[in-house]
Parts: structure tokens; sequence; C-alpha cells
């Protein structure tokens, strides 16, 4: 048995009293807290004489979905999100979530609700990475009504296992486009004949898959030529400059040949800084005319997208170099972590969801060291007598 006084959301200045009494949970909205606290002990009195049957469909209801997404947007978001990641889940939360659930009582909200609108947003043409933060957006709203003790189970925990394949929801690699290693060459030739002052700028990307964030992000001071080392410390996301996308700076290797165009670069511009008289280099590697850092969406309009229609491709966007780079390492035999320090994932689990599937299907000399040595060698001399035409009997 209890009653709680909370302020809900927090900051708000609305007080309410809750409820759990023999199993039953109600909540009402009182306003002042004064007041509700005189409440609730009267309340209190009377559930301990027995005075007061919680079955009375008079009750109030609890409180709103929206009322705790309001306190989850200000509050929770700010404390463990970037400021860009902030601005999408608030674009997910307003444009679909609170129109979907806005006026429900957050005890009112159920799994079955929440399946069918994440399969209805899937099958709405939505990728499969938005309806999944959708549904975080769920999840973390209603963890706070948890938290609150208004509800004891969080109905979007655990959801996708209810999701058929035919929706797409957890397949996170869908929608991926990456190139073949001969598009990739076609296009970096695209760049180095016609785009040759952005060719730095697109085998950068092409042989180290930084987010174009990161790569307008680096200055020389980031680049070690002599360990062929580029240490990522910083992004610029919607114009502004902060630290990488899991907060941590990571170290990337440089190819011979990335290394070379660098070099050849940095050489250039130190040419250039000679003959107009600064001599001072700018500090970003990837700049405009004027040595300040490049606009990604100028780039990416009027030099990649026009850089992918000369070499004649699909239209792909510039994250999709990234992809490539990683699908190309792993068709090269490289290992999944690897990939994963490469591109910077806060988890394994992101990579695997991510390429997994392009991992070759088995590694049949490792399962063959399980086998017993007597028994290996034999197969082989077997194998070794078919190949060689002649009849043999079967172990």
């Amino acid at each position: 048995m209890g009653v709680k006084v909370r302020e809900k959301p927090k900051n708000s200045g609305s007080w309410w009293i809750f409820i759990d009494h023999q199993g039953r949970r109600k909540a009402k909205k009182i306003g002042k807290k004064r007041v509700a606290e005189e409440l609730a002990k009267k309340i209190e009195a009377k559930l301990a004489l027995g005075e007061l049957d919680l079955r009375n469909k008079g009750a109030e209801p609890s409180p709103l979905f929206k009322e705790y997404a309001q306190y989850w947007s200000t509050y929770t978001l700010a404390a463990t999100c970037k400021t860009s990641t902030q601005h999408d889940y608030k674009g997910i939360l307003y444009n679909h979530v609170i129109k979907a659930f806005g006026d429900t009582p957050v005890d009112a909200i159920t799994r079955k609700a929440i399946r069918t609108f994440l399969i209805e947003k899937g099958q709405g043409g939505y990728a499969p990475s938005t309806v999944s933060h959708m549904k975080s957006c769920i999840a973390g709203i209603l963890e706070v009504a948890i938290d609150d003790e208004v509800i004891s189970v969080n109905p979007a925990h655990r959801i996708g296992k209810y999701q058929h394949s035919s929706n797409q929801l957890n397949e996170v690699n869908d929608g991926i486009k990456f190139l073949a290693r001969s598009e990739l060459s076609n296009l970096l030739s695209v760049f180095q004949a016609q785009f040759a002052a952005h060719y730095p700028l697109a085998l950068l990307l092409a042989r180290t898959g930084m987010r174009i964030g990161e790569a307008v992000a680096l200055k020389w001071e980031d680049v070690d030529f002599d360990n062929r080392i580029i240490t990522v410390r910083r992004t610029f996301s919607r114009g502004k400059l902060g630290t990488p996308k899991n907060g941590k700076k990571r170290k990337v290797d440089m190819s011979l040949q990335l290394t070379a165009v660098l070099k050849n670069l940095l050489h250039r511009k130190k040419v250039e800084s000679l003959k107009n008289g600064s001599g001072k280099i700018p500090e970003w590697v990837n700049t405009n005319d004027n040595g300040n850092a490049l606009d990604i969406n100028n780039w990416r309009n009027r030099v990649f997208h026009k850089a992918v229609q000369k070499a004649k491709l699909p239209p792909i966007r510039v994250h999709d170099l990234r992809h490539t780079y990683a699908s190309l390492l792993i068709q090269a035999g490289e290992s999944l972590a690897y990939v994963r320090d490469q591109l910077g994932h806060y988890s394994i689990k992101v990579t695997v969801d991510t390429y997994g599937h392009l991992v070759p299907g088995g590694n049949k000399d490792a399962v063959d060291k399980l086998d017993d040595p007597g028994q290996l060698a034999t197969i082989r001399n077997l194998s070794a007598t078919k190949q060689k035409g002649a009849t043999v009997d079967e172990p």
C-alpha cells in the first residue's frame, strides 16, 4: 500500500497523487503541492480504514503520454544525446509519435498498439532505422512513467521479436548501398580528372570510411604521415563543430595511396602560402578557396552528385562511400572487429548488424581443425585417390 505525491513532469508545477493499493493503481492530478500532500494523507488514512474503493469508475486517469514526452524531450535527451541526435529524435517525436499516442494515458498504451504503429510506419515507406528510432522514443518516454511507478512494465521493450521480417523493422542493413571495386575506381578517376581539387577528399572518404563531417573537420595536426595514421577527433554536424558520433576519438589507418595524395596536398598548400606571402597553411585539410572548412551541403550538391553522374553510377549518398569502404574491407578478408575500429562504431553489434551479411559464409579451415587428426588424414588420402580416378570403398 502506498500514496505518493510527485511533480509530473518535473519543474512543470503540476502535482499528482499516485495510489498503489492491493494490486490496484490510480493517479489523480491535483495542482499545487501543498494541496496534494494534504489530500494524500487523507487518502492514506481512508485506505487504512478500508473506506476507499479504488474500483470507483470516476477516478482520474493516469498522466497522458504527451506529458511524459515533454519531460523526456526536455531533460532525458539533453542529458544523454548530442545536439544533432536530439534534433533528429525531436523531429520523430513531434511529427509521428505524439500524433499517435499524445492524448493517451500512459497506462492505456498497449504492446499491440505500439506494434501496429511501427508496422504501419514500416509499410508506409519509412526506413527501418527511422522506425527503430520511433520505437526508441516510445520506450524512453514510457521508461519515465515506470520511474514514477505509474506503470510497472514497458510495453515497448523487446517489441522487435514480434515483428515479421516482411516489414524489415530490425533489418538495419536495409537500404544500404555500396559500390563495387570497379565502380569506386571509376568514380575516383572522374574526381581526379574533372574535379581535381576535390580528389583528396573523395579518396579520404573512400580509403578511411570517415563520415563526411569528420573528414571536413580534419586538421593537419591529426595526420601522422610517419605511422600512416589519422586521428579522428572532431566532426561538423549542422554547421557546428563537436566530437565524433560516439563521443570518442579514434585512429584510422591510411593506405599508401592516400598517404601520398595527402602529402602532395600539404606540399601544394605550403607552396601556395609562400606565393601569397602568408607563410601559413590553413589548419583544415579540406578547404574552400578562402582556406576555410568546406560547406558540406555545398560540396555534396555541387561536387559529389555531379561526379557520380559523370561516372554514370546510380544515385548514391556521400555516406555510401563509408559503406563501400566497409564492404571492400570485409571482402578482402578483414575481421568485423577491425572494421568496427576503423569506422568508430560504439559496439561490435552495430558492425555485425550493419555489415555481417557481407561476411563470407564459412571458414572451412577453421572447422577442419576440430576433426580427429587420424580420420582427417584418411579422408584426405581417399580424396587424393579419387582425384586420380581410382575406385575405392568409402569408410
